[in-house]
């Protein structure tokens, strides 16, 4: 395993699956990818960032934290960011997956749609779903 891809959005449930993916990362001697996919680079965008490497800092790992600008997202949505995810995870050829889960209810998952799902249905590769 040479690439463990962590989706992070600033929530507690995605800084659980990053901690979790950093780990896993460890025991596998694996590149750590923690990527954030937004429609522009803000304040916010940046503190999930830096929340991100405050997580990574202690552990010996080689990480690339990154934003994934995706200026042609329509709409603000977990299944639009997670089909960014999953193309970033096709081209880096990422051989593993971890996303937090937040639990959303059947309304919610349907006006926004649930990223952790579409990350399970639509990926090539293991994904672990951190809740």
């Amino acid at each position: 395993m040479d690439h463990v891809l962590a989706a992070i959005d600033g929530s507690d449930n995605s800084m659980r699956a990053l901690s979790f993916a950093t780990e896993f990362a460890v025991n596998f001697d694996a590149t750590l990818h923690a990527v954030h996919v937004s429609d522009a680079e803000t304040g916010a965008t940046e503190a999930v960032l830096d929340e991100a490497r405050e997580v990574v800092a202690d552990m010996a790992v080689d990480a690339d934290l990154e934003l994934l600008e995706v200026s042609e997202m329509p709409v603000r949505s977990a299944h639009a960011a997670a089909k960014e995810l999953l193309t970033y995870a096709a081209d880096e050829e990422i051989d593993h997956i971890v996303i937090g889960h937040h639990g959303a209810g059947r309304v919610e998952r349907a006006i926004l749609g649930s990223a952790s799902e579409t990350m399970v249905r639509g990926a090539t590769v293991p994904v672990t779903v951190v809740p």
